[in-house]
This record gives C-alpha cells, structure tokens and sequence, in this order.
C-alpha cells in the first residue's frame, strides 16, 4: 500500500501552487517524491515555493503563468515538459475567489467573464495542453480542484459556483473521453481552510457552526488526499468527485437564517 503512494519519478504540474492550498498540495506531493512544475502569475510566491520543494531534495520548475491566456498556458506545458521530460499528473488549483453576494442584476459582464474564465476556462486550457503527451504516454491523470460551492445552489452567488459546477461536469467529460486512452480525471471539492483566501468568510462566520467538524479545514489536510488521488493507489477512481469539507455538503450547508441577510433579500424585491 505504501508503495503504492509513492510519488517518486512522478512529474506533476500544481496550477496556482504558489500560495494557500496550492502550496500545500504541491509540498505535500513532493514530500511524497514527486518533481514539480509550479505555475500561478506572481513569480515570488512561485519561487519560494520551488526552493521548500528543492529543500525536500526534488526538482522544482517555476513558470509564472495566467491561466487564462491559453498561449501562456501552452508555452507553460511545452517548458514543464522540456525540463523535466513529460507530465504524469496536472492539478487545475489555481482559481479566483468568489464573488461578493449580490443580486443578479447587479453582476457585470466583466464580473461573468472573469469568473468563469479563472474558475473553468483555465482548467480547460491546462487539461487541453497535456492531454495529447499524457495519451502518447498512454497514462495521465487529471486534477480538478472545484468546491463544495460547485455541488449546489448558493443564495446570491452566480459566478463562481456556476464555474466550478462547470468543472466538476469538465471532470465527467474528461474522465469517460480520454480514459481509454489511460487518462482519468477526478474532482476535489474542498470546504473552507483557513488561508488568506476565506478571511473574511471566517470574519463572517466566527463559530463555524455551519461545519459539522466545528472548525474550518487546515490547509496541511489536504496535502494526504491529493498525493493519493495523484498516486497509483487511486488507479480506478475516474469522474469521482472527493468532498472535503468537515460534513457541510452533508448537513446541507447551514441552518436556516444563519448566513447573513442580504440587504437585497426583502424590501428591494418586495418579498416579505
């Protein structure tokens, strides 16, 4: 079984690895042997995270990349695999916060737009740009990391859910098109953790009522989970979405009237 969750000679590609859960995916799977291609936009993040993995005695490859920009994400890929020789396992981390809660009438195009491509078109880019090496190669596996948020309805959020809904079905369609071919995709779908990221959400909710657990998720929690969904112990698992999230899915998110009342919620829309 051990053996089994051994990274060593793997080479994986960690998108927004500079920072909050990417960083700890991507020390995570290097502790546990792999070599890693980092990309995210800002390089100083990026390349503090690379000297820790080199510190862990593996190559690290620093590429400051937008993943929106599919010829940045492409000459990303084409480097990762120059240097470091192919791509065995691609985690699609990198995305943008969502939104502030608004009525829907108040969410701009540049809000949509921005939203989706950080949040769904940016994993299609990076799943598109390995497919092709990963299939020569005849085996691969692909990462989504969506949200809880992408498995339901969130009361005045649009974009970013719809996104990462959207991912998880990127998921499925990845997983029954390329899997023949030795290339199987799953979903990771995290609760809040406590990174710079989710601020104000735990300044919003103090308690953590909402979570069964009691408490938000700490980003080293999530390091185990993505080396073994990275592994070969994970071989058969294929359009799986893994929850993680101390039970919120699971107890349907919160009790009645503990999120804060949107100011929209009644008197502009006439509800009583």
């Amino acid at each position: 079984m051990l053996e089994a969750l051994n990274l060593e000679g793997k080479v994986i590609i960690v998108t927004g690895g500079g920072t909050g859960l990417g960083r700890e995916m991507a020390l995570h799977l290097a502790a546990a042997g792999a070599d890693l291609a980092l990309a995210a936009r800002r390089p100083g993040p990026l390349e503090d995270v690379a000297a820790e993995v080199e510190a862990l005695g593996r190559r690290a490859l620093p590429i400051p990349t937008d993943i929106t920009d599919s010829a940045q994400v492409n000459r990303m890929v084409e480097s990762t695999l120059q240097s470091l020789g192919r791509v065995d396992v691609l985690v699609n981390n990198a995305g943008q916060p969502n939104e502030a809660l608004k009525p829907i009438w108040e969410v701009s195009d540049a809000e949509w737009h921005a939203g989706l491509d950080a949040n769904l078109t940016g994993a299609f880019y990076c799943s598109r740009a390995v497919a092709q090496s990963m299939i020569q190669r005849g085996r691969g596996r692909i990462i989504n990391v969506a949200s809880h948020f992408g498995l339901r309805g969130v009361r005045g959020e649009y974009v970013y859910s719809v996104a990462k809904g959207g991912l998880v079905h990127l998921t499925r369609s990845l997983a029954v098109s390329l899997s023949r071919e030795g290339v199987t995709c799953v979903t990771l779908a995290p609760g809040a953790f406590t990174t710079e990221a989710t601020a104000p959400l735990r300044d919003a909710l103090p308690r953590n009522d909402h979570v069964p657990v009691g408490h938000f998720g700490r980003p080293e929690e999530i390091g185990p989970v993505v080396v073994f969904l990275a592994s070969d112990a994970s071989e058969y698992l294929n359009g799986e979405i893994f929850t993680i999230d101390g039970g919120v899915t699971a107890s349907g998110v919160a009790p009645t009237g503990y999120a804060p009342v949107l100011a929209w919620d009644s008197h502009e829309t006439g509800d009583s």
